[in-house]
């Protein structure tokens, strides 16, 4: 499955895509193309340090690509190789199939963005723990398994430290609410690997920000302040694109193509009644629960959408979705290759189950359906994003014979994806620049139409082509030091 998943990012968004936005600012953070973009408080290095390995070699986007749905592919595998134990390979696959299949797994897969290395993260640390918790039944689970879940904790709070937070405080009370999970060195792994991923942030914060309370207070005013906000609705609606709802006031597209998201409390409850069966409802339900608290922050919290905010919550909740999907084929979810021991984790059951015949026909053709469906939504966002993309190098290329070379800067709409494909650093404010740096060639660019500032009115003004979207739909005002090169 996890191959099959790499592949569908290479075919069908690799060849495509340009850097986006965010992808700009994550990956120019260690590259030798293109000066840092500003790293805004909300973000965290995770992501800056996956990508490393390619950006600090090369500017290749198509290499970037490569690596990344190789990347992902992997992790979806070691995650649910973590899961081993706990449940037969063929549910895992399963859960595989579950996850691999939505669009914006695989449209996201081979971008430098955090949402899916959170999710492989979580989804390993739940799997972990709750392979730890049983290691006095099981010795051969061995000691690795802490390292393991507190090593998965910590990549998850390196990338994001927020989602990182809800997933290390669901397990905790866990191990704090069931007896049988009630071990000192499980609390202590969750807290320690959570703390070692955070670390990065927090010393940041002091460096930049004047500690960790003043940097959560500014990423809360970007992000418009964190309060109870029906996010739920938002996120319904930017379902199928699109890929930011900010405001969220779009309809929601193809709604006949979103029942699978209405459904989804169902099937993970007909798959906690399944567990439940087969003697695993321990399991199932701390990966349900660990599933709601990663997608509680973005459900109720924010006053935007984006579909991938919810990555690390569907891979939580592929595994009880699998197991509801187990037992339509089979009429009972068959048992693990794991001891019999009772208790929290265990994998019991009653055997190898035959395939039911209807059940078979049933969860084919559920699941040819919901792929075929992802496959439109996710072709429908690539094609929106290979111009809007594709517009950025084409800018570039413009600027490039206006005489604009680094060392120079850019400021305005677009300005950090038209920075990096320049060669130029993005500044966040226009009268910095001109402060600090004003014998480098300087570029303004604002919509078509629009006067520029005051301090930008006598420079050079240029039409650069466009897109079809009123967002690159720009003009340049190039200051006068681009002419003396």
């Amino acid at each position: 499955m996890a191959g099959a998943f790499t592949c569908a990012q290479l075919a069908f968004v690799v060849p495509h895509l340009g850097l986006s936005w965010d992808e700009v600012v994550y990956i120019s953070q260690i590259s030798r193309h293109a000066p840092a973009a500003n790293f805004d408080p909300p973000r965290a290095r995770g992501v800056s340090l996956i990508a490393a390995p390619v950006t600090t070699l090369t500017s290749s986007i198509l290499t970037l690509r490569i690596y990344l749905a190789v990347a992902s592919g992997a992790g979806l595998f070691l995650a649910l190789l973590a899961w081993r134990s706990l449940r037969p390979a063929w549910i895992l696959a399963l859960a595989g199939v579950c996850y691999g299949s939505l669009w914006t797994a695989q449209y996201y897969g081979p971008q430098a963005m955090p949402d899916g290395w959170v999710a492989f993260s979580v989804l390993a640390a739940v799997g972990l723990f709750l392979r730890a918790a049983r290691r006095q039944e099981n010795p051969a689970a061995g000691s690795g398994v802490l390292a393991g879940l507190a090593a998965c904790l910590a990549i998850a709070a390196l990338v994001r430290p927020g989602d990182a937070l809800f997933i290390a405080a669901a397990l905790a009370l866990a191990a704090l609410a069931v007896p049988r999970w009630r071990q000192a060195s499980l609390l202590a792994a969750v807290a320690l690997g959570f703390l070692a991923g955070a670390v990065e942030w927090v010393i940041e914060a002091y460096a930049r920000y004047g500690g960790p309370l003043a940097r959560l207070h500014a990423a809360a005013a970007e992000q418009g302040g964190f309060a109870l906000h029906p996010g739920l609705w938002d996120e319904l609606r930017a379902l199928n694109g699109p890929t930011l709802c900010r405001p969220c006031a779009v309809s929601l597209r193809y709604p006949e193509i979103g029942v699978w998201w209405l459904a989804l409390p169902l099937i993970v409850a007909a798959g906690l009644l399944a567990a439940r069966r087969a003697g695993r409802l321990a399991s199932a339900m701390l990966a349900a629960g660990c599933g709601f608290a990663a997608a509680f922050q973005y459900l109720f919290l924010l006053n935007y959408a984006a579909p991938r905010f919810l990555l690390p919550a569907y891979a939580l909740l592929a595994i009880p979705a699998a197991d509801a999907l187990a037992f339509v084929l089979t009429g009972a979810v068959t048992a693990a290759p794991a001891p019999s021991a009772s208790g929290p984790g265990r994998a019991g059951g009653a055997g190898q189950a035959g395939l039911r015949p209807a059940g078979v026909m049933v969860v084919a053709a559920a699941l040819l359906v919901q792929l075929a469906v992802q496959h439109v939504v996710l072709t429908h966002q690539v094609q929106e994003k290979v111009g809007y993309f594709g517009t950025f190098p084409k800018i570039a290329a413009e600027l490039h014979r206006l005489g604009v070379r680094p060392p120079c800067l850019i400021k305005g709409r677009q300005d950090v994806p038209i920075a990096y494909y320049t060669g130029c650093a993005s500044a966040p404010k226009i009268a910095t620049v001109l402060r600090t740096r004003p014998t480098e060639p300087v570029v303004l660019l604002v919509r078509r139409g629009e006067a520029p500032p005051n301090p930008a009115r006598g420079w050079k003004r240029h039409a650069l082509p466009g897109s079809n979207t009123t967002l690159l739909r720009v003009t340049a005002y190039v200051s006068s030091g681009s002419a003396q090169r």
